[in-house]
């Protein structure tokens, strides 16, 4: 049976340059959170996340291929899936000989589970599980408030050479700076 992939994430979006997923086993099931891309609905906003409950899961893996990976073919599915950056229930033939990087949460369940698949920019996540459901976790206004603050840039009229290597070389430092605080903001 050939491998068919379903795009699951319909009107939401991961953010495609830092979505930090993080993965929470509890009794239930699995959670899979990151933050959303605020270019995919007009109420999302930055620093609002997705949450993805995976109900009876019993596997998961958080791996490669990451991006570059995908776009060289290095990847199970070598590309069959139609687009990195989505969320997809594959079915048909899962390419089991793939990874060997699986998290067991429980055993391997009597009835057939679905499989589930999520490509992020720098890694892929897959599960096991009975069900899915999604919904959104919007930053408090006094959170995001606070986010915002500490990224705000105050720009002087006149650019020199100086100001702009000044600037250049500054802006890798700005965006770690980013990064630490949104995975702050995940603890």
């Amino acid at each position: 049976m050939p491998t068919e992939f379903q795009k699951r994430n319909e009107g939401w979006d991961a953010d495609p340059n830092v979505p930090e997923p993080h993965v929470r086993e509890d009794g239930s099931g699995l959670t899979l959170t990151f933050f959303l891309s605020p270019l995919s609905q007009t109420n999302i906003r930055e620093y609002d996340r997705g949450e993805i409950g995976f109900r009876n899961c019993w596997r998961y893996r958080v791996g490669a291929p990451n991006d570059e990976g995908w776009d060289k073919g290095q990847c199970r599915f070598r590309c069959l899936a139609p687009e990195w950056g989505d969320f997809y229930e594959v079915t048909g033939d899962l390419l089991e000989g793939g990874p060997k990087d699986w998290v067991l949460v429980k055993s391997i369940p009597s009835e057939p589970s679905r499989h589930f698949l999520f490509y992020f920019k720098d890694e892929t996540f897959e599960c096991d599980a009975e069900d899915w459901s999604f919904r959104v976790r919007p930053t408090s206004d006094a959170d995001y408030e606070r986010c915002r603050a500490a990224e705000i840039q105050v720009t002087l009229g006149r650019v020199t050479f100086l100001s702009f290597l000044h600037d250049l070389l500054l802006q890798p430092v700005r965006l770690a700076r980013r990064c630490l605080r949104r995975m702050k903001a995940f603890q």
